[in-house]
């Protein structure tokens, strides 16, 4: 790569630090929606993006593109500020997305909200149908709450401890998705939660969050060269 291609944003290169380089293209896949009363609607894409940066600042060849902010928000909609397009568009924009990006090797998706697995899941899958090279990747907390709990709140503790009003930490709904699944389904996150918590953020801390940090950025970086060499992104 040129010299400018230090820079791991996209949207910082020009067109011409691009060509030739075949890089592999991080896409952070994140959401505009309530986190309770605590935390920013951008979390999920503050999430990812910084796992994205942390996942080129390790595999040499990766750039971040910008964050797809808006994806399949539904549940949420009873929420002031929640912004959706729905599960199908989020796919055909991740789509569309790829098929623009034949200058690149391959494309990781980076998704931060646990609400776009079955878009990021089907456009993979017609990705790859077409010919393309596609991690979908997205994070796996063992112990972690659902939504805007002390797993969120740590993480962005340790990102953006400004965007954190620890003044209106309060405890939402800490049942079991599994349990709340059908309620969800039917209603929405307002059924079973009026704060929009999923959890119990009071028991966030700065060093569960960078903890955690390191822990899904090893693991994201682990997969990205296992992709690469396997032949799943091209190196």
């Amino acid at each position: 790569m040129n010299g400018r291609m230090a820079s791991r944003s996209l949207a910082e290169l020009t067109t011409a630090d691009v060509a030739g380089t075949a890089p592999i293209l991080a896409v952070p896949v994140g959401s505009c929606e309530q986190h309770g009363p605590h935390l920013p609607l951008g979390t999920d894409t503050i999430i990812a993006e910084h796992l994205a940066g942390r996942l080129a600042a390790e595999v040499a060849r990766v750039v971040v593109a910008p964050a797809l902010a808006v994806s399949a928000s539904g549940e949420h909609a009873a929420f002031p500020g929640t912004l959706s397009i729905g599960r199908e568009v989020t796919t055909a924009v991740l789509v569309e997305l790829a098929r623009s990006a034949d200058w690149a090797a391959g494309i990781v998706l980076v998704n931060g909200h646990g609400g776009n697995r079955e878009a990021v899941a089907a456009a993979s899958a017609t990705i790859r149908a077409e010919g393309r090279n596609v991690l979908a990747w997205w994070p796996r907390v063992e112990g972690g709450d659902a939504h805007a709990g002390h797993t969120e709140t740590s993480l962005l503790l340790a990102i953006r401890p400004d965007l954190v009003a620890g003044d209106r930490l309060e405890a939402g709904d800490s049942r079991q998705l599994a349990t709340i699944g059908a309620e969800l389904r039917r209603g929405g996150v307002a059924a079973v939660s009026p704060n929009g918590v999923l959890g119990d953020p009071r028991a966030a801390t700065l060093g569960a969050g960078n903890l955690l940090l390191d822990l899904l950025a090893a693991e994201l970086v682990a997969a990205t060269r296992r992709a690469i060499a396997a032949g799943w992104i091209s190196p």
